[in-house]
């Protein structure tokens, strides 16, 4: 073999090797390019995994079986003793005075262990013990008689029958009252209920007849809720919330409004905006919505407030999850000003200092720089750029947010009438979830409007201290007691 045939092999051999590093290299980039994407889709697949109700917004019922031993509440432990605080007013049976029934418990026996006859001794005394119980349940029927009186000229004088009573034979208002708070407050659906009145009163009551009380009660409260709704809308502070309810198997909305005072439900096809508008209370508040982030809350033109609660939660998931300092110094920020503002509170006080309030903000924008240095933006590929946005990480969004939204997310630092979080309407809302648990799904629109109002006075009874009993039974009678 001579130089040049052996240079061209050399050659030959160098150009296969050549083209087989290019076609490795190309292989590895297309390798480091899959890589990159399934260590992205197991995040995101862990940090899924990594979520629950103490650490997100997800509810405890959608923790499963995977629900961790020890729970990690964000409530804090305190130096009380467990049971009853020195001061609290007990709930201790006491004898009464006056007992409705007296049993006198006779001596068994007419002889003394000395021999001596007890026959006709006068008692020189009495052990007392009283029961308190319920006495045998059973309707009573009341009739009433219209007397009627003829004049000597030949006309007929017929006296007028009790308000209320207009038919033959009828319910009366207790148990129509019963009625309405079994199903509307204890949440007994038509079935379990007509079978709790049978099995209670000894009586068979319909179904037909159950809807009709309900759809009275909800008519004779229309004007009661547009008062309770106009009440809201003067508020100077208000809760808002959202949460889904299936109705004749679609997908709606149940929305809450609620105030320490008020409480007000509405259901919807929508969720957002749309919906808002319908309802007709955000559109004409000028007070301050405390909320839950949802982006359609701020499509109106009222003060903003943040659930501090849902910050937390979030705080917590990615101290736990990444692994970041700030997260922890920023939940512990929030709770210091939180209990900074619970003693000014005690001690009197409507607002901080300006210096106090400068010092929490620098703070404040302090934990928002720690976090940014740990959470650097993705770096963009110009010559592979897509179009949308560059997807960031879970913490460089909330850092976002948090910047973005931090005089809304410190709204009850400058304004003590706003509250840290948003369990208000969160605690009503709550209340149509397990409505939904216990009776099932609304079979029609019109059913989850009657509960929607029905359940929004009894909340608003309530919340005013008033007996849910009393209040619906006055409903009969054209009296309204929940101050509107």
């Amino acid at each position: 073999m001579d130089r040049a045939q052996a240079e061209k092999i050399y050659n030959s051999g160098k150009e296969a090797i050549i083209a087989k590093l290019v076609e490795l290299s190309s292989e590895l980039e297309t390798l480091k390019r899959i890589f990159v994407v399934l260590e992205g889709r197991i995040q995101q697949l862990e940090n899924q995994l990594a979520k629950d109700s103490h650490n997100s917004s997800k509810p405890p019922s959608s923790d499963g079986y995977n629900k961790p031993k020890k729970t990690k509440s964000q409530r804090h432990k305190t130096n009380r003793k467990v049971g009853g605080q020195k001061g609290h007013p007990g709930q201790t049976l006491e004898m009464v005075d006056n007992p409705d029934h007296l049993h006198i418990c006779k001596l068994a026996k007419d002889h003394c262990d000395c021999g001596r006859s007890l026959k006709g001794k006068q008692a020189t005394g009495y052990e007392r013990r009283q029961v308190i119980d319920i006495p045998p349940v059973k309707l009573q029927v009341i009739e009433y008689q219209a007397e009627h009186i003829d004049c000597a000229c030949g006309i007929r004088h017929v006296a007028s029958f009790p308000d209320g009573v207009n038919a033959p034979v009828q319910y009366g208002a207790r148990l129509k009252s019963q009625i309405i708070y079994l199903m509307n407050y204890q949440y007994i659906p038509y079935d379990r209920l007509s079978e709790f009145i049978e099995d209670w009163y000894e009586h068979k009551i319909s179904l037909g007849t159950v809807f009709n009380y309900n759809e009275s009660c909800y008519h004779r409260l229309a004007a009661t809720e547009q008062q309770i709704k106009g009440n809201i809308i003067q508020s100077k502070v208000v809760g808002f919330d959202e949460s889904g309810a299936s109705v004749n198997g679609n997908n709606f909305w149940i929305h809450s409004s609620s105030t320490d005072d008020y409480c007000y439900y509405a259901c919807h096809e929508k969720r957002g905006k749309q919906a808002m508008d319908a309802i007709a209370i955000l559109p004409q508040f000028h007070g301050t919505a405390v909320h839950d982030h949802w982006k359609s809350y701020f499509k109106f033109g009222c003060d903003h407030a943040l659930c501090n609660s849902h910050h937390l939660r979030e705080l917590q998931y990615i101290s736990e999850q990444y692994g970041q300092a700030w997260s922890v110094n920023m939940k512990k920020l929030l709770l210091e000003i939180k209990a900074a503002v619970d003693k000014t509170k005690q001690l009197n006080g409507n607002h901080f200092e300006k210096s106090i309030l400068e010092a929490f903000e620098k703070r404040y924008q302090q934990i928002l720089l720690e976090g940014y240095e740990a959470n650097a933006p993705p770096k963009l590929d110009n010559t592979k750029r897509k179009r949308g946005r560059v997807k960031r990480s879970e913490p460089l969004n909330f850092l976002d947010r948090l910047r973005d939204y931090s005089k809304e997310t410190l709204a009850f630092m400058y304004d003590f009438d706003v509250p840290f979080d948003n369990n208000l309407s969160e605690r009503d809302i709550r209340m149509m979830k397990l409505r939904l648990k216990i009776s099932g799904t609304f079979r029609s629109k019109f059913g989850a409007d009657m509960f929607c109002r029905i359940r929004g006075f009894i909340a608003t009874a309530k919340k005013q201290g008033i007996n849910v009993l009393d209040a619906i039974e006055e409903i009969w009678a054209g009296n309204i007691l929940v101050h509107v």
